[in-house]
């Protein structure tokens, strides 16, 4: 494994900076530099203020404040020498070739010799910037492409040059793979590289073709959207994320570099409405508003759209389409014979035959092209898995008949897709017409390419059990957002019978954008709904049992969780022995946001971490009211590194950057822990009984004479603090686990069956959050 002891990154704008603070998450110290500003008191203040300014941002670029501390702030005329003493410079200032030139000559003077130096641009080639520079400068240089913001984008576009020297470019990928998290694509040095040079072009298609056709916003991004797996923002919403002012540059940057009869000067289009947007300050998010607005007039919040065609606001509305109803296949869309399916094709038919055009210009391989478009655009699927969807030679034939040339990849591909599965193994097309396996770098490992040539171990209709080699059973929830219900805690107890029988260990993922949201309020609302409240303490007390026999299981049981671990989700995690979990897992038990209280063994595994020795100062009260205070506010760690501050992770937990590498991580971490294994020891509790409760209740009632708790928080926040104290116990007490599991399966019944807690259900399940009731 490549490593770096230091990394510098010039330019402290929202990149530079941003590249800055994901090193330091990767807990490597990085040094940030940035000009003298003219009469500066503070020599520094660009940097400082990059740094100060990130403390406070939201999303947070840092996932902890530990990172921010790595990082080291100066300017280039005082700490140039300083480069010196880094691995890896990262370039990431203004987007001018002279400018940059003129400092990597500076950088030439001072650098180490093995110290690998790159740029970040999106748009200049490298020969451009290495033009003049010394042989030695050029065997150390490459383009790193980091997308925005750094800390969330997974992917990197790494451009290589001839004098590049391979060991250099390979230990730059192989930090960049496992310490930063980043997927790592080779692109040619070509303007644009693969990312921008596609998306820009869908990006100037989809307001172009609009603006052209009559289409309004929400009608656009409504067609292009869900049907063909585009993320909701749709792609206005996407421009008003990423700032309207920025396509026009990057887009003339673009025209300017890609030759006459590049497909994307076809693309382009004058749009005085845009400009005049910018000139107005309507930029997006940023700014005022972009193409779609929150009007705060009187108070209110109104989400408004503008019209392409006058530039006046007006309220959002739903477009009605009945062509769309219930479709989800992009080739229905296409095959619409009025103004959705011309709209569709104009978009994105050549949105797709342009990324085919690409093969060989920007890239040899199909994957590389459809990975960027994943990961740097959050396209559900790339152009090629797109057109597998729809049909290749449909494609070739709608392009013909409207007069489009064909690419050649199109031609080779014939009636053939571009992947096939064969003996287990997934194969893409190549240029010559071949197939080749696709090859995952060492250390990946896809629950998705064990599927291909496996059967489940056990399976029903919202979890599986696979055996992924080595005795490790992997455990995969496969509900709507891997919802937690009856059928998940059935399997699960299945499942750890059978590793107990078989098997050396058991991993619980699975490869959703989220690892749980939880317990299914759906169902739970329609049980309550018919009184059914016997089969909803059954489903509790099935969780409970079922996470207890995890927890002592006799085999070692590890957690990997990615994105949302919530609730019911995350106590998984806390009865498990070991947790790898990717740095952006969001985990909190957010019970009481909804009305009731953890259910599963929450309350008592938080309770046991913050009473461990050197926790916490020592007596039965600081504990519960610890915890206490994280769960009645549905607490959730923004990070893996913060769900570690607040006990929802042990310090002894691991983190893996790279998303792709998390299943074959948590299995090594498993195997480590098969010898000798010990299942732990039960645990009983020293709690504080009614003086305990009754404090947790008054300090839930400071917050409600402040405004921050609600009337029904309180009666929540009460039965919390009823099944933290221990309930009736006496000081002199030992809780057992067994009785907090029974004060917490109670709690729950007497809040389940409250009108204020249904009701939450009911908002969260229509509208994604609970009333304020």
């Amino acid at each position: 494994m490549a490593e770096f002891g230091k990394v510098a990154v010039i330019g402290a704008g929202v990149m530079g900076a941003g590249i800055a603070a994901h090193v330091a998450n990767a807990g490597v110290p990085v040094l940030l530099l940035d000009i003298v500003p003219d009469g500066a008191d503070n020599r520094n203040t660009l940097a400082d203020t990059a740094v100060a300014r990130m403390k406070k941002a939201d999303p947070a670029p840092f996932m902890s404040p530990r990172a921010a501390k790595l990082v080291e702030t100066g300017n280039l005329e005082d700490d140039l020498d300083k480069l010196g003493e880094v691995d890896w410079i990262i370039e990431a200032i203004v987007e001018r070739s002279d400018i940059k030139r003129d400092l990597y000559a500076k950088i030439d003077g001072v650098r180490r010799p093995d110290a690998a130096v790159s740029s970040n641009t999106s748009t200049i080639p490298l020969a451009t910037l290495t033009d003049g520079l010394s042989d030695a400068f050029r065997r150390a240089f490459m383009i790193t492409h980091f997308f925005n913001p750094p800390r969330y984008m997974r992917l990197m576009e790494l451009v290589t040059g001839p004098a590049t020297e391979p060991e250099i470019a390979a230990k730059v990928a192989d930090f960049a793979d496992r310490r930063l998290g980043k997927s790592v694509i080779t692109a040619k040095d070509s303007p644009g590289f693969i990312a921008n040079r596609l998306g820009v072009t869908w990006i100037q298609l989809a307001v172009g073709q609009a603006v052209e056709q009559g289409l309004t916003v929400e009608e656009a991004d409504a067609v292009i959207g869900r049907p063909f797996g585009i993320p909701k923002t749709g792609v206005f919403g996407l421009l008003d994320l990423v700032g309207l002012d920025l396509m026009p540059h990057v887009g003339a940057s673009l025209a300017a570099a890609l030759p006459e009869g590049d497909a994307f000067h076809t693309s382009r289009r004058e749009l005085p409405l845009v400009e005049r947007m910018i000139a107005e300050g309507y930029t997006g998010r940023k700014g005022k508003g972009g193409f779609y607005r929150l009007n705060r007039e009187d108070g209110g919040r109104q989400k408004e759209a503008i019209d392409l065609s006058t530039g006046r606001y007006s309220p959002v509305q739903r477009p009605r389409l009945s062509e769309l109803e219930g479709v989800r296949n992009p080739r229905q869309v296409l095959e619409d014979t009025g103004r959705i399916g011309r709209y569709a094709f104009a978009v994105m038919g050549g949105t797709l035959a342009y990324a085919a055009h690409l093969v060989g210009e920007a890239s040899d391989d199909v994957a590389a092209i459809d990975e960027a478009m994943r990961l740097g655009y959050n396209w559900k699927q790339g152009p090629f898995e797109l057109i597998d969807r729809i049909g290749g030679a449909y494609l070739v034939e709608r392009l013909k008949e409207a007069g489009e040339p064909v690419p050649p990849i199109l031609e080779t591909l014939g009636e053939r897709t571009f992947y096939r599965v064969e003996d287990g193994r997934r194969q893409v097309l190549q240029p010559d017409g071949r197939y080749a396996d696709i090859v995952r770098p060492e250390g990946v490992l896809l629950l998705a390419d064990v599927k291909l040539g496996a059967k489940p171990l056990l399976k029903n209709a919202s979890a599986a059990a696979w055996d992924i080699g080595d005795g490790v059973v992997c455990f995969e929830f496969t509900s709507r957002q891997n919802a937690l219900d009856e059928e998940v805690l059935t399997l699960l107890g299945s499942t750890i019978k059978l590793v107990k029988r078989n098997h050396k260990a058991l991993v619980i993922y699975n490869e959703g954008t989220n690892f749980s949201v939880g317990a299914n309020l759906g169902l739970a609302l329609f049980a309550a709904n018919i009184a059914a409240w016997g089969e909803i303490e059954r489903l509790v007390s099935l969780g409970q049992q079922t996470y207890k026999a995890l927890k002592y299981a006799p085999f070692p049981v590890v957690s990997a969780p990615s994105g949302m671990a919530l609730g019911g989700g995350c106590e998984i995690l806390l009865h498990s022995d070991a947790v790898q979990a990717h740095a952006e897992s969001y985990v909190g038990l957010v019970e009481c946001g909804v009305g009731i209280v953890p259910g599963w063994g929450g309350c008592k595994e938080m309770l046991g971490r913050w009473q461990a020795p050197g926790a916490l100062p020592g007596g039965p009260m600081p504990a519960p009211s610890k915890v206490f205070e994280t769960v009645s506010m549905a607490t959730v760690a923004k990070s893996a590194e913060e769900a570690k501050d607040l006990k929802f992770l042990r310090k002894s937990d691991r983190i893996t950057m790279n998303r792709d590498r998390l299943l074959a991580d948590a299995k090594a971490r498993a195997l480590e822990m098969v010898d000798g294994y010990q299942p732990p020891a039960p645990h009983t509790y020293m709690l504080p009984g009614p003086s305990g409760q009754l404090a947790m209740k008054m300090a839930a009632e400071g917050f409600a004479r402040r405004g921050i708790a609600t009337r029904h928080d309180l009666v929540v926040a009460g039965e919390l603090a009823n099944v933290l104290a221990g309930g009736g116990c006496d000081l002199l007490d030992e809780v057992d686990e067994d009785t907090i599991l029974e004060l917490e399966r109670e709690s729950f019944m007497r809040l389940v069956r409250t009108t204020a807690t249904l009701d939450r259900f009911e908002s969260v399940l229509e509208t994604g959050k609970p009333v304020r009731n």
